[in-house]
């Protein structure tokens, strides 16, 4: 290292040499160099800068490094015993060596000059393209997520999500490795290669599969590519601590012990409202389902083209299942097809030919029933699911047709009054309303139980638990325990697999018998945003025995249009819980896209972002304290992160339209079993016992949503929030915003008021946070926020005059 940088200009060092050369030449501490040696240096210093290079010089002892420094003489930080006395180092230029050799000096060769600078930076050039070259072959990788938690018996999983921006190469490998806690190598805690999670074609992230199951909790972690890239950073706790037994007074809860049909849920909120008639009331939605009902039918024929089916007009309860009919061999050469009816009774003489054999085809039996005024008024004939019907029908006796509904008498075939119970205090719309709802996929039986359990919770500890008087009192809840009742009704009557509702929109092709556990409507996908009709996929809108069948037109079910009445009616509803299974998901807007490019519903901005992910660590920890049940970090966020497209759901329905905070659960997360190390699915019914568990700890849930719609509700705090530089390079600047509490900031980069139309802190990407903004010049950012609940920091008026907003200015290297 240089002890001294050198000024331009006229060196000090040459005025200094101006001494007489006499004083110079007798002064003590210089070498004497042979008379005869010629001042010739293995290499003079050349190049351009006036040809400055690194010199040697001998001197005799340490007084002659004195002399050089007293004459300014650039020396190094260098001093090397040699035979004939010390050598140290100078930059010198050619002129100032001569000076120096004048002097008496002995300055010999160059160490280095500019010819080593030229090709030090042609190496270092070269060095740099290299190191770009590589880096460009690096990925980056953008660590989302890096968590431990622990699930049932207190077992420890990883859960990791990484970015790679060469994650569109499929042969991409992310590895993962972790500590075994503070202080601990990266690596002694495990190793584990990650998934690619790719979706309609495109690449997301990567991540594992399932958590990984750990034995100790990890501090940091390591993942790295088989590109190259490379990313370490700190694990942190997926969810908080359990919450205790909630206050003193005694909790009472577990009000369910078999599965619901919805006639039995609509009794029990019956008796709710009738029991605590100061606290709820009954709303009985306006549109009334399709009901548990079927039309009556009957097939004859085994082979396509001989087969024929007959539906009844009337539904099954309402007379269909009175009818018979018969396909009648006359006995006799040469009959007409004749058809007959006689009360309920259909009869069809089939033709024959001369030799008697009956001739009849399906095709003409079809047009005969159905051109017979007696027998239309009673039944429709179809051939089998668009046939042409050439086939010759044999004879066959009287058969009864039949709805195949098996539900006991006391499930009702007539449409269904869906209710509401609502519950609060104050319920004339002055308190915020939360909307719970669950079972609008029929076969999800354990969701009805999750609305039950919630509502009788509120009810029975209202008088004793002063939380839950607190949530009574401050909110207006509205639950509706069952979406799709006739669905439900037949899921666990009829077909336990039933998705949809019971409405039948196929044509005569897909309308068979053998379809009846393929007809309805997915109420989960018959919605108004982001649905099939406008081009999102998840569903479908031309294949009705589709189990994601949309229906005919987007809100064509009464079940979907009751959900939007009830928003749309009660304006005050700013919060909801849709509860489906199974899974363990917690998840919210946006829900759908559009194939091509998968182009997402827009993205909820970041304030709501934030507090989406700030309220879900509360929710899951209030399920999780239940018995230990955790919803996986994997399984946390936007529907279309984690889950897949689902064209037409109501949260989207909720959210875009009405700008209502909408969560779904996924009730039933998958069990683990330590001695296999192996998950399993609990699957749409499973036994009561964990059917039952999934419902307390999910009703735990619900609560804690009420807990945090009372938050919203009361929050009258202003945000803070303070702008950070986070990178500097030269002509660049980058800063964000970080805020007290999830909260929008609103920014002008020209020095104009900020306002609700100026830019809004937006989101980096999906799952990485808030973005970064970067300005080339200083520039002085003015911003306010406003959180959730609509306190704006500092009272400021976006659209008033006043100037209290923020201001800093942002400077630029």
């Amino acid at each position: 290292m240089r002890s001294t940088g050198r000024s331009h200009g006229p060196r000090r060092f040459l005025a200094l040499l101006a001494l007489p050369l006499a004083l110079a030449v007798s002064a003590p501490g210089f070498a004497n160099p042979t008379t005869d040696r010629t001042v010739a240096p293995d290499r003079a210093s050349t190049g351009n800068q006036d040809g400055v290079g690194l010199m040697r010089i001998v001197v005799a002892d340490r007084s002659g490094i004195d002399r050089l420094t007293d004459l300014g003489v650039d020396l190094a930080e260098y001093v090397k015993p040699v035979d004939d006395g010390i050598e140290v180092h100078a930059v010198l230029s050619s002129e100032e060596s001569q000076a120096l050799r004048d002097k008496g000096f002995d300055v010999r060769d160059a160490i280095s000059d500019q010819s080593d600078h030229a090709r030090n930076m042609a190496e270092r050039s070269a060095a740099i393209r290299a190191a770009t070259a590589a880096t460009a072959g690096a990925d980056t990788l953008t660590v989302l997520r890096a968590e431990w938690f622990t699930s049932l018996d207190n077992q420890l999983f990883l859960n990791i999500e990484v970015k790679s921006s060469a994650g569109t190469d499929a042969t991409t490998v992310l590895t993962a490795s972790w500590d075994s806690g503070p202080g601990t190598q990266v690596g002694s805690g495990g190793t584990a290669t990650m998934s690619r999670f790719t979706d309609a074609g495109q690449y997301l992230y990567h991540r594992f599969s399932n958590p990984v199951p750990i034995t100790a909790k990890p501090a940091r972690a390591t993942i790295t590519s088989s590109q190259g890239g490379s990313a370490t950073v700190d694990v942190t706790t997926w969810l908080g601590s359990p919450r205790k037994n909630p206050g003193k007074h005694p909790y009472v809860s577990d009000f369910v012990d078999h599965y619901l049909d919805p006639t039995e849920v609509t009794a029990r909120f019956t008796g709710l409202a009738a029991e605590f008639p100061t606290l709820t009331e009954l709303i009985d939605l306006p549109y009334k389902t399709n009901g548990y009902r079927r039309k009556a039918q009957a097939q004859f024929g085994t082979a396509a083209a001989s087969t024929l089916y007959v539906t009844s007009t009337a539904y099954g309860h309402q007379g269909g299942n009175d009818l018979t009919m018969a396909l009648v061999d006359p006995g006799a050469a040469n009959a007409p097809l004749t058809v007959s009816v006689a009360g309920k009774a259909v009869t069809v003489s089939l033709a024959t030919d001369g030799a008697g054999a009956t001739s009849s085809t399906a095709a003409q039996v079809v047009a005969a029933v159905n051109g017979n005024t007696d027998a239309a008024a009673l039944l429709t004939a179809s051939t089998y699911r668009g046939n042409a019907g050439a086939g010759v029908l044999a004879a066959a006796p009287a058969t009864s047709l039949t709805d195949n509904l098996k539900a006991p008498a006391s499930v009702s075939r007539e449409p269904f009054q869906m209710k509401v119970l609502r519950i609060g205090k104050h319920r004339d719309g002055s308190k915020v309303g939360v909307f719970l709802y669950c079972q609008e996929h029929a076969r999800e039986w354990v969701t009805p139980l999750v609305c039950v359990e919630s509502a009788e919770r509120l009810l029975r500890n209202y008088a004793k638990d002063p939380d839950t008087r607190k949530i009574v009192d401050g909110l207006d809840i509205f639950i509706l325990p069952v979406v799709n009742p006739d669905g439900a009704h037949y899921s666990m009557y009829d077909f336990n697999m039933q998705r949809r509702n019971m409405t039948n929109h196929c044509p005569a092709t897909n309308a068979d018998p053998g379809r009846r556990n393929s007809w309805g409507v997915d109420v989960n996908r018959n919605f108004s945003v982001g649905s099939v009709f406008d081009g999102y996929v998840g569903a479908s809108a031309t294949n009705c025995v589709s189990d994601t069948y949309a229906g005919p037109a987007e809100l064509s079910e009464p079940e979907a249009r009751n959900e939007v009445w009830l928003v749309d009616h009660f304006p005050n509803i700013k919060l909801s819980m849709n509860t489906h299974s199974y899974g363990g998901y917690f998840m919210w807007p946006p829900g759908a896209y559009k194939a091509e490019g998968r182009e997402v519903l827009p993205r909820v901005d970041q304030g709501t972002e934030a507090y989406f992910w700030t309220s879900s660590d509360y929710i899951l920890s209030r399920v999780q304290e239940y018995r230990g049940t955790a919803i996986w970090p994997g399984r946390t966020g936007p529907v279309t992160d984690v889950l897949y497209s689902a064209a037409g759901n109501s949260a989207d329905e909720h959210w875009y339209n009405r700008g209502i905070i909408g969560w779904d659960f996924e009730v039933g997360a998958d069990i683990y079993d330590p001695a296999t190390g192996r998950f399993s699915a609990v699957g749409f019914q499973p036994p009561f016992a964990e059917g039952h568990e999934e419902a307390m700890e999910f009703a735990n849930g619900n609560i804690a949503i009420l807990e945090v719609a009372r938050a919203y509700a009361t929050d009258k705090s202003q945000p803070r929030t303070s702008l950070e530089v986070v990178g500097r390079e030269p002509g660049a600047t980058a800063f964000t915003f970080r805020t007290s509490e999830p909260a929008n900031v609103y920014y002008t980069l020209d020095g104009s008021r900020p306002t609700y139309d100026s830019p809004k802190l937006a989101l980096a990407g999906m799952r990485e946070g808030v973005q970064n903004i970067t300005v080339t010049s200083d520039t002085t950012v003015n911003w306010f926020s406003i959180d959730i609940a609509g306190n704006v920091e500092g009272n400021y008026k976006p659209e008033g005059q006043g100037k209290n907003y923020h201001q800093q200015r942002v400077s630029v290297q």
